[in-house]
């Protein structure tokens, strides 16, 4: 049995999580309490014709005592071997969620006469970090769209070989910030800039005339081995530590040209040599 437990601060997309594994026959439950856990674990186990793929989204809307003893409750859960499980935490920036909250006039579920909207959110941080700390993938939907995320939650998550490393690379502009869900940041601004060629400009690092553009510099190239050695060398490692996602952001100035350009490179080296090998274009969703 497989059991998935979605978690994040409200508004970052849980609902969507959830819709998106129960349309590929996850059995879901919206807001269990963390206590019930084991007991949900249990009766399932029990029945004869359970459900071998189970989803629960556990979120600020627990009793702070709940959520505290959640890091206990998955240790033993997970030492008693009645399931394989996985945590998704989903988060945005504090900016992201104050506007979604703003434009669908919803109430926060911590607001009260005592906390205004912002001060909710940031409580909220701080109420869910036991669950948080413990995600095996942390999925950032600041300017991840609804139809981005639910590909997302299905691909990495349900076609997930078991055992086995996923590993995506995700391509940003710094400009636009880090993604939150990086484990690794490789900087690459240092490289030739395809914008400052006129007639580069309007591609993109997907295209041919970027491509050779960036092919054709030692530099770029030299980067790219450089990374693959690390990768190639620490990838396993992590693996054999029953590490199940990695997200390697590989960022530029504007997400266009260079990051693009070489996630697509280290993608394509890599999934000749692992089952799970996923590429992301922030800039380019």
């Amino acid at each position: 049995m497989k059991l998935v437990v979605i978690s994040g601060r409200s508004g970052s997309g849980k609902s969507t999580a959830l819709q998106a594994l129960e349309d590929i026959g996850f059995y879901c439950i919206d807001n269990l309490p963390a206590l019930l856990l084991p007991d949900l674990v249990q009766q399932m186990s029990s029945e004869p014709s359970h459900p071998d793929r189970i989803a629960v989204s556990i979120d600020a809307r627990n009793l702070l005592s709940n959520l505290s003893k959640f890091p206990q409750i998955l240790l033993n859960l997970r030492q008693e071997r009645w399931a394989e499980y996985e945590v998704i935490f989903l988060d945005s920036s504090e900016a992201t969620l104050l506007k979604r909250y703003s434009s669908t006039r919803r109430k926060h579920p911590l607001s009260d006469k005592h906390k205004n909207l912002q001060q909710s959110i940031q409580s909220e941080s701080e109420l869910l970090e036991p669950i948080a700390s413990l995600a095996d993938i942390r999925i950032d939907t600041t300017r991840l769209p609804l139809y981005d995320l639910r590909d997302t939650v299905k691909l990495r998550v349900a076609k997930r070989k078991e055992q086995t490393l996923s590993v995506q690379f995700e391509s940003f502009g710094f400009k636009h910030g880090v993604p939150l869900d990086v484990d690794f940041v490789y900087d690459v601004r240092a490289l030739p800039n395809p914008h400052w060629v006129p007639e580069l400009r309007k591609f993109t690092g997907q295209e041919q005339p970027v491509q050779d553009f960036l092919n054709n510099s030692a530099e770029v190239n030299e980067m790219i081995s450089d990374i693959t050695e690390f990768l190639s060398r620490w990838l396993p490692r992590f693996a054999e530590n029953n590490r199940s996602y990695i997200t390697i952001g590989i960022g530029c100035t504007g997400g266009q040209h260079r990051s693009v350009y070489i996630s697509e490179r280290l993608a394509s080296h890599f999934s000749q040599h692992m089952d799970n090998v996923h590429v992301r274009h922030r800039e380019l969703s």
